[in-house]
């Protein structure tokens, strides 16, 4: 079945399946939208005043400074160590599941950790250190079988 027409409203995709005016949205570009999401939802939670991300086009993240892409024009690194950023991790993060390396080591990142970055099954490194996140490491990301890099998440 051929998915013709994807809306965002707000942060909830709205999916319609059929043909609407020729238009046709493949498994990428939902993708695409999804990362756009997780990408957008980073960006407003998170306080940068050294303006790390002025370069962010959501719309095309493989364009961001400190956002890698593979072949594919997915998502696989966010690397934002170090950059004096604050706010909240967001649920939205676990929707990029190509993601390999999610890097926000020394920032002033606070909260919890979303039980959504278990859903990033491909994660190699999750390095939060030396960040303010409170409360329990969320038991489910014992269930990622790729992450090699176990950098202490709290202080």
């Amino acid at each position: 079945m051929q998915i013709s027409v994807a809306k965002v409203v707000g942060e909830k995709h709205i999916v319609l399946v059929g043909s609407m005016g020729g238009t046709n949205i493949n498994h990428h570009q939902i993708y695409m939208l999804k990362t756009g999401d997780a990408l957008s939802a980073l960006e407003t939670n998170l306080t940068d005043p050294n303006g790390v991300r002025q370069t962010w086009k959501v719309s095309d993240p493989c364009t961001c400074y400190h956002v890698t892409c593979n072949n594919v024009s997915s998502v696989t690194r966010i690397d934002l160590g170090n950059a004096n950023l604050s706010g909240r991790l967001v649920p939205e993060l676990g929707q990029l599941t190509n993601l390999e390396y999610l890097e926000l080591y020394s920032n002033n990142i606070t909260g919890k950790i979303p039980t959504e970055l278990s859903n990033l099954r491909n994660l190699v490194s999750l390095d939060l250190f030396s960040n303010r996140l409170e409360g329990n490491i969320p038991d489910t990301l014992g269930n990622l079988k790729k992450l090699r890099y176990n950098n202490p998440i709290y202080k």
